[in-house]
């Protein structure tokens, strides 16, 4: 339930709060420039993807994840400064190319970025990350958002540079560092300067929806994947049934219910605690949620390419823990923007996490129908529950 913020002393929270025409005139919507810039992070995502199933090995794993959490926080940054700047611009239009082409250079470099072609990587990254900075500064009227880019700059282009150092290091220092880049990111940029911002909650909501729907859409591309040049007889047929089924029970349990309960608790708050409170649920709990989709990915491609063997154990941790992961993720998003949180879903967490010692002895194709049916219960349990709250409102 939302409810209406308490009293502060403080004159500047007092006046954010008595003049709400200025949040109603800043609200927008997603513009197709966004959506065009999001295609290179489409591809980001598929080469994430792709580096996992070539690396199917602890350490493999590790990597990968670390490449998705900076090219994620890459891409946040980008929907906070669309949020604030007119896309319309002719400068701003340039600049966006221009990042586009530093994250296409960089999702060409995923397959490679712990290997050889690390420099291009950090090199690429480091371009969008100073181009989204100069962006944020140049392309807003808003001296409070120009301040609060200028606060950022420091940790926006420290973690690149650090990517760049990495490059002379091997092995675990190598992942050291990663971390270390990381951690600039995503403490510094998640702290510095965060009452500056002029957050728009629909478009917020709004982008962050579409990009679920993205990664979703990568489940899917994995099952063709999967299955390019094999015989698609009746097994390989029904695993890739399976997992659209698991893929859709995914993208209703995020999509079935309205965004208009956390816009308007968003637009209840003062600038500083929606902006934390956006930071938290959109910039850091949707991170694990687009984890556990690239996770359902890899498991779901190398199901279908060995429908009829038991998976290793780490495409089984991959198949099971992703969607629990996924799961477990969303019940945080909603905790944090004060929905319902559906505990349920945590149960479904469970179960499907407990599925990963069983998805390692079965064959494949038996190990995603018990996921499924895990994923189907918990569909047809919400939407009993659902019908039932209705008939009794009625």
């Amino acid at each position: 339930m939302t409810s209406e913020p308490a009293p502060s002393s403080d004159p500047a929270d007092a006046a954010e709060v008595a003049r709400p025409e200025e949040d109603a005139g800043t609200e927008k919507r997603v513009a197709p420039l966004e959506l065009f810039f999001d295609l290179v992070f489409v591809f980001a995502i598929t080469q994430v993807t792709a580096r996992l199933a070539d690396h199917v090995t602890w350490d493999g794993m590790l990597h990968g994840l670390l490449i998705l959490g900076a090219i994620w926080w890459a891409w946040g940054a980008y929907a906070w400064l669309t949020n604030e700047v007119d896309g319309s611009r002719n400068g701003v239009r340039l600049a966006m190319f221009g990042s586009m082409a530093g994250m296409l250079v960089a999702a060409l470099a995923i397959p490679r970025a712990f290997e050889e072609n690390a420099v291009v990587f950090a090199g690429a990254y480091l371009v969008v990350r100073a181009l989204h900075v100069a962006l944020f500064v140049t392309g807003t009227v808003h001296v409070d958002v120009r301040t609060a880019a200028r606060t950022l700059a420091p940790t926006a282009l420290l973690a690149p540079v650090v990517l760049l150092v990495a490059v002379l290091l091997d092995d675990w220092a190598l992942v050291a560092l990663w971390v270390v880049a990381l951690g600039i990111d995503y403490i510094g940029g998640g702290l510095r300067g965060i009452e500056g911002w002029r957050l728009s909650p629909g478009h917020f909501a709004e982008r962050h929806g579409l990009i679920i729907i993205i990664a979703l859409g990568e489940s899917i591309f994995a099952i063709g994947v999967g299955a390019a040049g094999l015989v698609l007889d009746a097994a390989t047929i029904a695993a890739g049934t399976l997992g659209i089924g698991v893929v859709a029970v995914l993208w209703a349990t995020y999509f079935d219910q309205s965004t208009e309960p956390i816009e308007t608790h968003l637009h209840a708050l003062r600038r500083r605690d929606r902006n934390t409170t956006a930071r938290d649920a959109y910039s850091f709990l949707h991170l694990p949620m687009v984890a556990g989709i690239v996770l359902l990915a890899l498991g779901i491609k190398k199901t279908i390419e060995h429908v009829g063997d038991p998976l290793g154990v780490i495409p089984s941790a991959a198949l099971g823990g992703g969607v629990a992961l996924y799961l477990a993720a969303q019940v945080a998003y909603r905790r944090r923007v004060r929905q319902p949180t559906h505990p349920e879903r945590l149960v479904a967490a469970l179960a499907c996490a407990a599925l990963v010692p069983l998805l390692t002895v079965v064959p494949a194709i038996a190990g995603l129908a018990a996921l499924a049916g895990v994923c189907a219960a918990l569909y047809v349990y919400e939407l009993v529950r659902g019908n039932a709250r209705a008939a009794l409102a009625s």
